[in-house]
């Protein structure tokens, strides 16, 4: 497929709605980011993609083509069913935005939204765009992304959804990946517990000398 898309592009030939539908979803990942940006946004009204499994840069690219080529009936009921394949390369403002739209977002594809996207969002703004869906996001909350996005909401406000969404931070506590280290040995051990008991007279006798200087 590699090969004959290559050739396709050698001969000069144009990304048009035609040449889309023949390499399919499937196929359409292996485009770079030249052939992608070569493509016409208007032979996205003709084709019929889902980038969804495609690398980031692919969705980013052909989400950006797909709003444009739809723009003219972004406030039209059918603007969503138009533009939900290519959700996966929305930034954070363009999901803000149809949170607003009661759109009824499903869970599968709020999983597939970029993730410095998702983790931007609110908690009303993700009531906004899973609408009547929003139940089924408990047996997704441990599917990441969702399940750092989760961890950084307060549980108290999730709790409000009764929905059963569990692992937000609790009042006065914060959810922290701490990264792992090797276990420092029990001679370093005393060494920072003796700093750390030595730390304020030290502090003391430092401001003592700066007030007399």
């Amino acid at each position: 497929a590699s090969a004959m898309i290559k050739q396709y592009v050698d001969l000069g030939n144009a990304w048009n709605a035609t040449a889309l539908n023949a390499i399919g979803t499937k196929y359409v990942c292996l485009l770079n980011a030249v052939e992608l940006n070569s493509i016409d946004s208007n032979s996205l009204k003709l084709a019929s993609l889902n980038p969804s499994a495609c690398s980031q840069l692919t969705k980013d690219i052909l989400y950006a083509k797909a709003k444009h080529a739809f723009s003219d009936q972004r406030y039209l009921p059918a603007y969503y069913e138009l533009i939900e394949p290519y959700l996966g390369g929305a930034p954070y403002v363009d999901l803000r935005d149809l949170s607003k739209d009661n759109v009824n977002m499903k869970v599968s594809t709020f999983a597939k939204l970029r993730r410095d996207s998702l983790m931007n969002l609110t908690l009303s703004e993700v009531q906004g765009l899973l609408g009547m869906n929003l139940r089924d996001l408990e047996k997704w909350q441990n599917v990441s992304p969702i399940w750092e996005w989760v961890q950084v909401q307060k549980q108290s406000e999730l709790d409000q959804l009764h929905i059963g969404l569990t692992g937000g931070t609790q009042e006065g506590y914060m959810n922290i990946v701490t990264p792992k280290f090797q276990s420092p040995s029990s001679a370093s051990l005393g060494t920072v517990a003796m700093t750390f008991h030595l730390l304020p007279a030290l502090l003391i006798s430092f401001l003592t000398i700066s007030v007399l200087s």
